[in-house]
């Protein structure tokens, strides 16, 4: 029987595109318990404040908050534990190269479901400075303006 490839999406961080440039992705899987598993799959998960750090070798998710399944009792975990990413070894050693050399950050971008298994994107980062969030917020009115000024035209 073939895994289904289906993506559903659990929880996004909208904040780190707002904040860093996002140079490089990857695909990581996660290691968590039952209930946790079963929290996620209700969708209760957020990453809003959640950074990545690399520990002796180990890519590690630190306040990354899963709310604690109702029906879970003594088998509930603490909602904001550091939790270990699962990436291949060369993957960490350029991260880790990445982050020591070059003033790079690793965020967490995305949590969601691929298949049965929980995956978790993050990315290479570099932070903006206030006038890159300008240039960025111009461009994004520009294009509304633009899209609202096509509608208007095709109505009438």
């Amino acid at each position: 029987m073939a895994k289904s490839s289906a993506v559903k999406l659990i929880a996004n961080n909208k904040k780190a595109y707002h904040d860093y440039f996002i140079d490089e992705k990857f695909e990581a899987g996660i290691s968590l318990h039952g209930t946790e598993v079963k929290s996620l799959r209700m969708g209760k998960c957020s990453i809003k404040e959640a950074f990545v750090t690399i520990n002796n070798g180990e890519v590690l998710i630190n306040h990354m908050h899963i709310s604690p399944y109702e029906k879970g009792n003594i088998f509930n975990r603490d909602p904001l534990r550091t939790r270990k990413l699962l990436l291949h070894k060369y993957e960490i050693n350029r991260l880790a190269g990445q982050v020591k050399m070059k003033g790079y950050t690793i965020m967490p971008l995305k949590v969601y479901f691929k298949g049965s298994l929980v995956k978790v994107e993050i990315g290479l980062a570099r932070g903006k400075k206030l006038y890159d969030k300008r240039q960025d917020i111009a461009k994004k009115d520009a294009k509304r303006e633009a899209a609202r000024d096509f509608k208007i035209r095709n109505l009438g």
